[in-house]
């Protein structure tokens, strides 16, 4: 499990250093378009497209550190134990549903390569942001089913990677 939290830590800093370049280049088109006389061409499909990658990218770090939402109120009085069946059920799930998400993403890119298919200002090959969201869906599917499985909790990898548990 501590690999596959690993990989999300990377996933996530990956997702941060794409959402640093939106940043940066939405910044320079609008500093460019009012100041300069100049922008960017196909700046907003950039944007739309690497936002897509990004929010994939973070969702395996999201479900290590447990961090989707529970609706808890229909079980706030029910037993520890209860919860933890029902926290690894909900784990299952949410790796049943990463799979099925996994699997329609990577048909989808499939079919955007074999047809060509482009942004339509810059040309930009859409497949490669399916391509990009696989990786980081399988990811969240393994670390549900890992949930599952084992009923771990966070595993605390800011804390000087002492692989502490945190139910």
């Amino acid at each position: 499990m501590k690999t596959l939290h690993t990989l999300a830590k990377l996933f996530a800093i990956l997702a941060g250093l794409l959402l640093t370049f939106i940043t940066l280049m939405t910044c320079w088109s609008v500093i460019g378009r009012n100041f300069l006389d100049t922008s960017l061409i196909g700046d907003f499909e950039l944007t739309g497209l690497a936002t897509g990658a990004a929010i994939a990218l973070f969702m395996p770090y999201c479900q290590a550190k447990r961090g989707n939402i529970i609706v808890d109120f229909f079980t706030t009085k029910v037993s520890e134990k209860k919860q933890a069946g029902l926290d690894r059920f909900g784990a299952l799930l949410l790796a049943l549903l990463f799979a099925l998400l996994a699997w329609r993403t990577t048909l989808g890119g499939l079919n955007s390569f074999s047809t060509h298919s482009e942004s339509q200002i810059l040309g930009f090959p859409v497949w490669t942001v399916y391509a990009s969201m696989v990786p980081p869906f399988v990811l969240t599917a393994l670390i549900g089913l890992g949930q599952m499985l084992f009923g771990l909790g966070a595993v605390d990898t800011d804390a000087a990677d002492t692989g502490e548990v945190h139910a």
